[in-house]
């Protein structure tokens, strides 16, 4: 069996490795520059270090030293909470990140073509969400990296159309990126140093940090499930694009990767891949939804006081995905 993956980022890469313990031969597509920085969180929710090290990449990671998360602090308008995980998470940039799937990948097997192509039938969607022009209020991502003292906390603020997660990652740097409408950034002329600032919360803690980076944007970003061709195997973003606030962007990219990956190459039916991924993203797209319409219409901060910050994380993630290889 030969699988054709289109795409080499976490989802690409995740699934080129998941096909080749299932015995195919693999062919990556990817048009890019790699390593490279893009619009991330670069945080690893807990649950992702069992799915690499059953790909055998979670010791070469740990080897870069990234940043250990133990706790979260929430501020949504004037409220705030704080909780601790219930296991640490990681701080890991996609400079890094893409670069150790990637080279793994390579190193056992599978042939990398620095150039774009047309998916056939059979092939791995990995490339990414479609970028969609959409009226009205479009929403960009924007990522930075600073330099300064690091935590273990992975602070998320919300304000008027807007978003921020802040963590370490490794090198002893911090992680800056949000997501904000249109409207919002155009008031400060999509200056994110100036918009940045009207957040008071944030701004004090970014105070102690210096950027030591051009911003990264990227949009208009259309959240929901991606149209592709039906006669593939859509990973990652390939196949929805859920709200970055829930931090497990990557943790779907590699779930998801893995099940595109294993089911290309057992010659699964499509469709039956498509139930496969949706129940692993439904809950968490349902939870998303939910929660950036409480946030939307005020209620979130009311009620942020009553939820339990574990409840709160654990209703975010998506389902766990079975590792073994049959």
């Amino acid at each position: 069996m030969h699988v054709t993956v289109i795409g080499a980022g976490p989802a690409g890469s995740s699934a080129a490795l998941s096909a080749l313990r299932e015995g195919a031969q693999v062919s990556i597509y990817e048009k890019s520059r790699f390593p490279r920085h893009k619009v991330c969180g670069e945080f690893l929710s807990p649950e992702v270090s069992e799915l690499l090290e059953d790909l055998g990449v979670w010791g070469e990671c740990e080897q870069h030293k990234p940043a250990i998360l133990n706790r979260v602090f929430l501020s949504i308008g004037k409220r705030t909470k704080s909780w601790r995980l219930p296991q640490p998470a990681r701080g890991l940039s996609r400079y890094r990140m893409d670069h150790i799937l990637l080279e793994r990948a390579v190193a056992q097997g599978a042939a990398l073509h620095r150039e774009s192509a047309d998916p056939g039938p059979g092939a791995v969607l990995a490339y990414g969400r479609h970028v969609q022009s959409t009226a009205g209020n479009r929403l960009f991502g924007f990522k930075a990296h600073f330099e300064g003292s690091v935590d273990d906390v992975m602070s998320l603020f919300f304000f008027t159309r807007a978003y921020v997660g802040v963590n370490a990652v490794e090198g002893g740097f911090t992680n800056v990126c949000g997501l904000a409408t249109e409207e919002a950034l155009g008031r400060s002329a999509f200056d994110i140093d100036d918009f940045l600032q009207c957040c008071r919360p944030l701004q004090e803690r970014l105070q102690p940090l210096r950027r030591k980076m051009e911003w990264l944007t990227t949009g208009p970003l259309v959240f929901g499930k991606t149209e592709g061709p039906e006669n593939c195997y859509a990973a990652g973003d390939s196949a929805a694009f859920v709200d970055p606030f829930t931090g497990s962007g990557m943790l779907g990219a590699i779930s998801t990767g893995i099940l595109a990956g294993r089911a290309a190459a057992q010659g699964t039916e499509t469709s039956e891949h498509r139930k496969r991924w949706e129940r692993v993203l439904s809950g968490q797209q349902r939870s998303a939804k939910f929660l950036r319409g409480a946030i939307e219409s005020g209620w979130a901060e009311r009620l942020l006081p009553l939820v339990p910050g574990r409840a709160l994380f654990a209703s975010t993630r998506p389902s766990r995905i079975s590792i073994a290889t049959k």
